[in-house]
């Protein structure tokens, strides 16, 4: 039983609070960075001194917070997902540039165009830096056990069974599933038994007396009657309600609100794959591909000769791997890995740590000292830069897999050969690190049915933001600290004013 009473609150909102001052400090100090170098870069500071220089940095940052704020940015669900929170971070900067352009016109503080667009750019930057550091500290807490809300799930059906599936493949959402609460045959029937807490008819008492913060309501598990008198009711409490739509794979912008006759509807938007996006897509891959080959030839060059120079073995490695429409091609990475590497394979089968048909081994024996800086840092995967150029692959989109691989994929996992294999894509983005094949299932299925140019834009960002964040911590190895405070980030029944407020950063 977790702890109860007004102590426990009081502990539970004022660690909340505390996540949310760190997140917002963040930000604060993000955008005074870079509007504070922005300006002396631009000779701001000269023109009219250190203090307006102070002052006109300060004030940005307010308004940046608030810009923030206003995207949804102090959100758990948002900050929890890479690329929505890169997506929201770049649009609340235009926010922050458009009302600082128009304090400039009001008041007349000097503020140039230019150097409001430079300093707005280097704000993102210095965001997406503190946010990713925020963001791997507090997963790290999550995958941990810590800063996780505690939800009591109604409803015992199939659409339960996938939101409990969903929370515990993706700990960093940090939600933990208290019981669930609905018919007992069902949950028994569902693998829920363990979890049941109570029948439908109970639901609010069971809730009262429950230390969660709120509930995900399963529609199907109750009558319309039952549902919109719970709901109610769960309000009347302070209860946060999350409304699960047993709806999957589809992107929140392809569902509009409908209302008919004052009822809620959701119009639900068919996937667009129109022949301009098609062409758009691959001139996006063309030139940015080619511009990376110029911009990294350096480094490419530095990477091919310490490969050769470890052990005296071929500096690329090639592997046939399944692309669009079920093709085979062979895909080029810097070697990392012994030269007899897929010989081992099978002895190592027994170490993988992956569900499913995937392999990975966090300490594989058969990669070299190189190797391991290189795969660390994810510059294994730059010559496929050339895979790009010759059409087999495209910059963003589900990895590659080998026919082994796919022989073990369902019939619809195989949809992923829709599109063309990607070096980078939402799930490398979003779930690397996470074992769950669930995960890589779900998330390339995403993509494949809501994929944008935008989408595209923001997963490269992600991509490149995640990379040097690799890089930061291969160059500096650190232990990723425990947190300092540990948080039930539950709350005791009965009253609004007890409850946390479910949408605080954590």
């Amino acid at each position: 039983m977790k702890p109860t009473g007004p102590l426990h609150a009081a502990r539970t909102a004022l660690n909340l609070d505390k996540l949310k001052i760190t997140l917002v400090a963040g930000d604060y100090l993000a955008v005074f960075l870079g509007f504070e170098v922005a300006l002396r870069l631009a000779s701001f500071t000269e023109r009219h001194g250190e203090v307006r220089g102070l002052g006109v940095s300060a004030l940005a940052a307010l308004v940046g917070v608030w810009a923030m704020r206003s995207q949804g940015l102090l959100l758990a669900r948002v900050c929890a997902m890479r690329v929505v929170e890169i997506t929201r971070t770049a649009r609340a900067m235009l926010i922050l540039a458009g009302i600082m352009l128009l304090f400039d016109r009001v008041v007349k503080v000097d503020l140039y165009v230019r150097e409001t667009a430079l300093a707005c750019a280097l704000s993102f930057l210095f965001a997406c830096v503190s946010r990713s550091r925020f963001r791997n500290w507090l997963r790290h807490a999550r995958q941990h056990g810590r800063y996780r809300r505690a939800v009591a799930i109604i409803g015992t059906d199939h659409e339960a069974v996938r939101l409990i599936d969903l929370f515990n493949t993706h700990r960093d959402i940090g939600m933990s599933v208290a019981g669930v609460i609905g018919d007992p045959e069902q949950a028994a029937k569902n693998g829920l038994g363990h979890q049941w807490l109570g029948e439908v008819d109970h639901a609010e008492s069971i809730v009262d007396s429950m230390v969660v913060s709120g509930v995900v309501l399963s529609p199907g598990s109750l009558t319309a009657g039952r549902l919109n008198e719970l709901i109610r009711h769960l309000h009347r409490t302070g209860c946060h309600v999350h409304l699960a739509t047993g709806i999957a794979g589809i992107d929140t912008r392809r569902l509009r609100p409908l209302p008919l006759a004052h009822e809620p509807l959701f119009y639900v938007e068919a996937p667009s794959l129109a022949k301009a996006q098609v062409v758009a897509k691959r001139c996006f891959d063309v030139g940015l591909a080619s511009f990376g080959l110029l911009i990294l030839s350096p480094v490419l060059l530095a990477i091919a000769f310490c490969v050769k120079v470890a052990d005296g073995g071929p500096i690329f490695f090639t592997q046939t791997r399944v692309g669009r429409g079920g093709r085979n091609f062979d895909v080029l990475k810097f070697r990392s890995m012994t030269v007899n590497a897929e010989s081992r394979l099978s002895e190592l089968s027994a170490e993988n740590e992956r569900q499913g048909p995937l392999f990975k081994m966090v300490r594989d024996p058969r990669v070299t000292r190189v190797g391991n800086f290189l795969r660390a840092s994810g510059l294994d995967e730059l010559p496929q830069l050339i895979n790009v150029l010759r059409g087999e692959m495209s910059l963003v989109g589900p990895r590659p897999a080998l026919p082994s691989e796919v022989a073990n994929f369902s019939a619809q996992l195989r949809v992923r050969e829709q599109v063309p294999p990607g070096i980078t894509g939402l799930w490398q983005v979003e779930a690397r690190d996470n074992p769950s094949f669930e995960a890589y299932r779900r998330l390339d299925l995403f993509y494949v049915e809501n994929w944008s140019i935008t989408l595209d834009l923001m997963i490269v960002v992600g991509t490149i933001e995640m990379i040097l964040s690799k890089l930061f911590h291969t160059v500096v190895p650190r232990r990723m600290p425990e947190p300092a405070i540990v948080v039930d980030e539950i709350a005791p029944s009965a009253s609004l004013e007890n409850k946390p407020a479910y949408e605080h950063v954590a």
